[in-house]
């Protein structure tokens, strides 16, 4: 568990920009199974690919055209039973944090884990994502 105040910026980060951050699982439930369209859902981390890649990427790609209808976050490390309740609707992907899921109608259309997300650059990122909305959203 790391200190409320070492990752309130890091939720911040994504929740200034229209993300709603899931403490709970019973939060989670609720987003995946209400939201009509799609929904991206990214589990944040304290590591160095999330602070560099994986959220400058996101705040990116919600800028496209073609975006989810619903931003949503949990915080590996932190947030653990809303964590722990989105990775049931991840599988089959092992748990990966950071990492980011999108939805449509509460299924699981596209996924990116650790692997893609530490190896590339947020631009990278932001195309992927891209490309799933055009497809999905």
């Amino acid at each position: 568990m790391y200190p409320a105040e070492l990752v309130q910026p890091m939720k911040d980060d994504l929740t200034n920009v229209g993300f709603t951050q899931l403490t709970s699982a019973s939060e989670v439930d609720n987003m995946i199974s209400n939201t009509q369209g799609t929904l991206l859902m990214v589990v944040n981390s304290v590591c160095g690919c999330a602070a560099g890649n994986m959220r400058p990427g996101v705040k990116l790609s919600v800028q496209h055209e073609k975006s989810p209808n619903a931003l949503a976050t949990v915080f590996a490390g932190v947030d653990a039973e809303a964590v722990a309740q989105a990775r049931k609707y991840f599988l089959p992907y092992p748990p990966s944090s950071p990492s980011i899921a999108l939805f449509k109608d509460g299924k699981l259309v596209h996924f990116l884990e650790r692997h893609h997300i530490e190896g590339g650059t947020a631009q990278m990122i932001a195309a992927n994502l891209a490309a799933a909305y055009d497809e999905f959203c």
